[in-house]
């Protein structure tokens, strides 16, 4: 995701600066180099050598003779991106202002004259970021370019996004963002048919690999819709569902506006008619199935020229029969591609998926992320052709 990606790190004196050190980890896990620049209220809680050993580069505490500033963020510099995080308040609003006293902030104004990327992670107490002149600064701020990666407000604090957010953000910023200004809606994991209030029929599927090609279409530029039965998550506007009729519908409200649907969910295929009181267990009971809809034949009635990704699980571990009942699909629905993959994947962290055309079928192995990006990357390049 962040693989030859230059970040400069930006640390101010928040407390949220004690999470950096890991922060500079999942950095430099997910590909990049990292190279830290601290102000002093940083220095007074989290050590330099801290993040000297997290970064595995030296770190500017000051503007010296070499200026640094320079030799990081200008136009020809050493940074991709320049990730402030965590901001204080005070940060937020010298950044807005072109107040350099600090490393940090003289890095950003570099940054922003010399058109490098700035990524903003704030971290404060939440009256803090209420504060009329902040917001204010938030909002010129974001008129520049610079993106915001929304803290959480708990216990009356603004607390600095998670990792994963900041991660995705940095990623975003430092992109070349192929797909922007397409909207992508992707389904991921299992839906759920109700039995009776208590129990339902569902199927084995995580929604790992629907949720790392949400990610990675975000990461290319894309604004995300993700329909599924999860919370919230940072990168895509979800509509939260449980039935397949529920997720139908979802998916063809948000597909009038899209430029791709990618059907990855592993849609129930029957259903039942749920009972208004439970069960009750001890005696022989029998249901009556009923075949739900299918999810990506009622979006191409809908959108006959839409491009539409489906998901073809087999069991068996036959390519050549994975490969037909693929095709047999892609033709069926006239899909752009099938992923076909076989159901012992189900659950675990990693996969192994075909990628199905009309003329073509390459391989994919790997974690479900490391996937997930492949197939965000050959749905650009279908959008691009």
């Amino acid at each position: 995701m962040l693989e030859g990606v230059n970040v400069a790190l930006g640390v101010c004196g928040s407390i949220a600066a004690v999470k950096t050190v890991e922060l500079a980890h999942e950095l430099r896990r997910r590909g990049a180099a990292v190279r830290a620049v601290m102000t002093d209220g940083a220095r007074g809680i989290v050590h330099p050598w801290a993040l000297e050993f997290a970064t595995d580069n030296p770190v500017v505490d000051e503007i010296t003779g070499s200026v640094e500033h320079v030799e990081l963020c200008n136009r020809d510099g050493w940074a991709d991106v320049l990730l402030v995080a965590p901001s204080t308040a005070n940060t937020v609003g010298k950044m807005a202002a072109a107040v350099d006293d600090t490393p940090v902030t003289t890095c950003a104004t570099t940054a922003l004259g010399a058109d490098v990327p700035v990524v903003v992670a704030p971290a404060m107490h939440e009256p803090m970021y209420d504060h009329p002149g902040v917001l204010e600064a938030i909002d010129t701020l974001e008129s520049w370019g610079v993106a915001f990666v929304a803290p959480r407000i708990e216990e009356e604090k603004a607390k600095i996004a998670d990792e994963e957010a900041i991660v995705l953000e940095t990623a975003r910023a430092a992109g070349d963002r192929p797909m922007a200004g397409d909207h992508v809606v992707v389904t991921s994991g299992p839906t759920s048919e109700p039995v009776d209030p208590v129990r339902v029929i569902t199927n084995r599927a995580s929604g790992r690999t629907g949720r790392a090609v949400a990610k990675a279409c975000y990461v290319r530029g894309a604004e995300v819709t993700l329909v599924h039965d999860a919370p919230e998550v940072p990168y895509a506007d979800v509509r939260a569902v449980e039935r397949a009729a529920e997720m139908r519908d979802a998916v063809l409200a948000a597909a009038d506006d899209a430029d791709a649907v990618v059907s990855a969910a592993a849609v129930g295929d029957y259903t039942v008619e749920a009972a208004d009181e439970k069960i009750r267990s001890g005696r022989d009971l029998a249901l009556e199935l009923e075949p739900t809809p299918k999810l990506i034949d009622a979006v191409r009635d809908r959108h006959p020229d839409l491009p539409i990704v489906g998901f073809k699980l087999e069991t068996g571990g036959d390519d050549a029969a994975m490969v037909e009942a693929a095709r047999a699909t892609l033709e069926r629905v006239d899909l752009s591609f099938v992923v076909a993959n076989d159901a012992g994947v189900m659950g675990s962290e990693s996969t192994r998926v075909l990628v199905v055309r009309a003329d073509d079928v390459t391989e994919h192995e790997g974690s479900k992320r490391a996937v997930g990006d492949r197939i965000a990357a050959e749905l650009a390049a279908t959008l691009d052709g």
